[in-house]
């Protein structure tokens, strides 16, 4: 399942990094702990948070993530977006809480 597919799946509002919408995604990881992202998710994952500023690009790249979900409609701070366009990372955002968007995300990966 690449992004652009859980954009369309889920109505996601693609906030920037949309260079990188074809990325292959393997899985996800819901935490707004950026150590716990740091030390748990993996390549190729989506990441579920609240977190808005720059270091959640810091992390995305890190960690080579398909890309990030902001939750409650939030959005990337501007220097957040910024890199997610540099780094072709997408950030994406849902008005639902964490809980339920991944309970969406993971009925779509495990399809």
């Amino acid at each position: 399942m690449k992004v652009q597919d859980i954009v369309e799946a889920l109505g996601l509002k693609v906030c920037s990094g949309s260079a990188g919408l074809n990325r292959e995604i393997e899985g996800g990881y819901t935490s707004d702990l950026l150590s716990d992202v740091m030390g748990n998710a993996d390549e190729n994952q989506v990441w579920v948070t609240l977190q808005t500023h720059k270091n959640i690009m810091a992390i995305a790249s890190l960690k080579e993530l398909a890309a990030i979900v902001l939750v409650k409609g939030y959005e990337p701070e501007a220097d957040a977006a910024k890199q997610s366009n540099v780094e072709g990372i997408p950030i994406l955002s849902s008005t639902e809480e964490a809980f339920e968007l991944s309970g969406k995300l993971f009925e779509l990966l495990k399809a």
